[in-house]
């Protein structure tokens, strides 16, 4: 008449086990989801009797009642069907209690009998790894980046059944290791030019800065953008699966050779804000600051996106992970990644003058369209031009990317070693430590700030992008003028009076 199996859910990039309990008892025939279930898990109840039927098993004529034990938040998805119904199963007397003790059951039911996969396979098993995990044959590969203990893929309901009732073998699927792979990414060799903006790349991978970039249509930007994953360094193997499990919380299809480049994300402007930081109404997941995490976010033509878009990102940005609240739930959520921004000068995006074509009231609409406080966490902030006709025909190939992510490398390992971060995130209160000015330098920070030009966070910021500027090029621990002042002509006022709010 009872039985309590054990399943999982999802809350954001996490999985959450949960224990399925069913009863069977007598009253008005009917059927129950309580414990906060969702709109999907109480569709469960149409999937798990046409499974249970299309499988050669009776649908029991009394009343049943499922409550989602675990935890005060709300349960959501279609991966909790097979433990329904293997409770129902359990409950009847018809699977002995005994053969379910060591297992957890994560699948969605189709109304054929058949097991599939659902969102979030690899989350889903890691809350569960210490048990038999009983999943999808089609969900083995995904479900392996979780390392369970054991995992068991089965094809059908009544394969299942016969499995545990008759104590024959598990059925054999070939299931290939989780491992990662070297892929392959865009080099910076292809790019003609532009020397000034190859160094603020270098700069922005070295000590993981915020970077925008400004300049009209065919300057390079989305090209030196997209090659700005090739100068990270490789993700550890730890990196790599925690990516992989980022994106199959978000319910992408992911197989077990994983990539070891950094992400990389680019979104439409028309994206919104839930599909930017993540979240939903009724199942929270995962969005574009997380998929990004441990990689680049790119927005291109960031001018487009809505302000409040944009707006949204100053949090996590700060903090560098995603907190998102409901009334039933609460989700952290990774968002450590490095933001970088391309936009166009003006909406007919020529540069000059005397070449555009819009009058100045748009031009000045168009720009303020990026709130003072998103600019100011952009450390490192530059105006293209088009490349010249020699450069574009007859210029030599740049340096390439290998060459470049080397000395990044090097930044990173002096970096981590002095301070046990990147340069981007050493804390306010240790930048006397870990970034000291000479007393030449101070006096000329100050002076910037006495005349309104930078901001208490343009003030840091700054100091960070010259101590990378100083890792680079091997000079002492004390930060010289010549580092500030090359670090504040990388933060090139975009908005008019961005410095002076």
């Amino acid at each position: 008449m009872y039985a309590a199996i054990r399943s999982a859910t999802l809350f954001g990039t996490r999985g959450t086990p949960i224990t399925v309990e069913a009863h069977v008892g007598k009253g008005l025939p009917g059927f129950t989801v309580v414990g906060l279930p969702d709109e999907g898990c109480r569709e469960s109840r149409d999937r798990v009797r046409a499974a249970l039927l299309s499988s050669g098993f009776e649908w029991p004529l009394r009343r049943i009642t499922i409550n989602l034990a675990g935890g005060g938040e709300r349960k959501g998805g279609a991966g909790m069907d097979l433990a329904i119904a293997i409770g129902l199963l359990v409950a009847e007397g018809i699977v002995p209690t005994d053969a379910v003790e060591r297992c957890a059951f994560i699948a969605e039911l189709g109304l054929d009998g058949s097991l599939r996969p659902t969102s979030g396979m690899a989350p889903l098993v890691d809350a569960v790894s210490a048990f038999d995990v009983v999943v999808a044959a089609s969900a083995a590969a995904e479900s392996m980046l979780a390392r369970p203990s054991r995992l068991r893929p089965v094809s059908s309901l009544a394969e299942l059944v016969d499995v545990l009732v008759n104590a024959t073998p598990w059925p054999t699927v070939a299931v290939p290791n989780a491992h990662v792979v070297v892929d392959a990414v865009a080099d910076m060799a292809d790019v003609r030019g532009q020397s000034s903006a190859r160094l603020a790349l270098e700069v922005a991978a070295s000590g993981f800065h915020h970077m925008l970039m400004m300049g009209p249509p065919g300057a390079g930007k989305s090209m030196l953008a997209r090659r700005l994953p090739g100068l990270l360094p490789r993700l550890t193997e730890d990196e790599a699966f925690t990516c992989a499990m980022v994106r199959s919380a978000a319910g992408m299809q992911i197989s077990s050779a994983i990539a070891s480049s950094p992400p990389f994300r680019s979104p439409h402007h028309s994206i919104s804000m839930v599909a930017m930081v993540g979240g939903g109404s009724g199942h929270i997941r995962p969005g574009e600051l997380s998929l990004a995490s441990n990689g680049v976010l790119f927005l291109d033509e960031m001018g487009e996106f809505a302000p409040t878009v944009l707006d949204s990102l100053r949090q996590p940005l700060e903090e560098g992970v995603v907190n998102i609240s409901r009334a039933h739930s609460a989700v952290t959520m990774p968002a450590r990644c490095l933001l970088v921004a391309a936009t166009n000068p003006c909406p007919c995006g020529e540069a000059s003058p005397l070449g555009c074509t819009c009058q100045t009231s748009i031009r000045q609409r168009y720009v303020r369209r990026f709130s003072g406080p998103l600019i100011d966490r952009f450390d490192i902030r530059i105006k293209l031009v088009k490349p010249s006709t020699t450069e574009l025909t007859g210029g030599s190939a740049g340096e390439s990317s290998s060459a470049i992510a080397r000395r990044v490398a090097d930044v990173h390992r002096i970096s981590i070693e002095r301070q046990g971060c990147l340069n981007s995130a050493i804390p306010a209160d240790r930048l006397d430590d870990c970034a000291p000015l000479s007393r030449e330098a101070m006096s000329w920070l100050r002076d910037r700030l006495d005349e309104g030009r930078l901001s208490g966070r343009g003030y840091h910021r700054v100091r960070r992008v010259a101590r990378t500027l100083a890792d680079m090029n091997g000079a002492d621990d004390v930060i010289g003028t010549e580092w500030v002042e090359a670090a504040c002509g990388m933060r090139v006022p975009i908005i008019p009076s961005v410095e002076r709010r």
